[in-house]
């Protein structure tokens, strides 16, 4: 469209545009820099989001009536635009990582607690059978048939959690100003470096897509070895 004169190259550059100024993000800008910093804090986010998600859902499955109950709020939690909450974040934790980290955090932790749940209640009874056959306690068929017999669904909380942590957290960044991506992005538009900023947007969808592919292709494996 802004080839044919549409829309203004000023707004919408051409598609070669954007492409070749990825190179050279990479070599002036500190694109790989700015992507090893919202890796970092995406994987810290996810797996605080797993230690504290996973055994929350496992008791909520546990405790059925009370994971009926919050159920609900769980998936009205997840629907909601958390993004909303960096206003109160920022006044707890400041201007830091520690904002940054806690949005992802929390953006990450309900789809896992949901996923947790959901894979052990809807587990056939054959598994709970087993353990009580061993005579293992809790903690121990939890850790050796529920949980592993759980991962499909808990690799779908995971998938879940990793994506919107990303994209939560490269939405604080450009809004905190602390280095990562959304830095990046949010310092090429107080320049007007409009081919420079959209290529480091297409960088980011590359690089979730990547994110998403790594843990699919991750979980295909756990279930076939």
């Amino acid at each position: 469209m802004s080839r044919g004169g549409w829309v203004s190259t000023f707004i919408t550059p051409p598609p070669s545009e954007t492409l070749a100024a990825i190179p050279g993000l990479f070599l002036h800008e500190g694109l790989g820099y700015a992507t090893w910093v919202t890796f970092q804090t995406t994987l810290l986010a996810t797996t605080l989001a797993l230690l504290v998600g996973v055994p929350a859902g496992a008791l909520l499955a546990r405790h059925r009536r009370f994971g009926q109950a919050y159920e609900p709020w769980l998936e009205a939690a997840f629907s909601a635009p958390i993004i909303l909450l960096y206003p109160l974040f920022l006044i707890f934790f400041g201007r830091s990582l520690v904002t940054i980290v806690v949005m992802g955090f929390v953006v990450g932790v309900i789809p896992v607690i949901i996923k947790t749940r959901e894979g052990i209640v809807n587990l056939r009874p054959v598994f709970h059978n087993l353990a009580l056959s061993l005579h293992m306690s809790d903690v121990q068929s939890l850790i050796k048939i529920i949980l592993p017999a759980a991962l499909p669904s808990i690799f779908v909380g995971l998938r879940l959690a990793l994506i919107y942590a990303m994209i939560n957290i490269v939405a604080v960044e450009f809004l905190v100003g602390l280095g990562g991506l959304g830095y990046l992005v949010a310092d090429m538009y107080d320049r007007y470096d409009i081919p420079s900023m959209y290529s480091a947007i297409v960088f980011v969808v590359v690089l979730s897509s990547a994110f998403f592919l790594v843990i699919e292709r991750s979980e295909a494996w756990l279930r076939s070895a």
